[in-house]
């Protein structure tokens, strides 16, 4: 069974992504997400570490969060990508379009 994916802020103000991104998950995902690009903050991260599995609609979902981080003249960054997600990323080439943290 999909594990719901799910988008909360932290109190530092980190938001977080937690359970499966797929393509049952990522569409009411992304339907949510806007308030991520209404609050106003121009420096948006967003921490995976919690993700429990990824395919290609999460590295998807991704893209399109640049892309409207681009669009409103924002930036957004991401962190603890899971390790197949970075696979995916670097065999599409997008690893290096995307703004990914490095962990320390």
């Amino acid at each position: 069974m999909t594990e719901l994916a799910s988008l909360s802020r932290r109190d530092d103000g980190v938001y977080v992504l937690r359970g499966e991104l797929g393509f049952a998950t990522v569409t009411p995902l992304l339907n949510h997400s806007n308030t991520m690009f209404v609050d106003g903050e121009t420096d948006i991260v967003v921490d995976l570490a919690e993700i429990s599995r990824a395919d290609s609609a999460g590295l998807s979902l991704l893209i399109q969060w640049w892309r409207q981080a681009l669009e409103q003249q924002r930036s957004i960054s991401y962190t603890h990508l899971p390790e197949q997600m970075m696979a995916m990323a670097r065999l599409g080439g997008v690893d290096e379009l995307l703004p990914i943290i490095a962990e320390q």
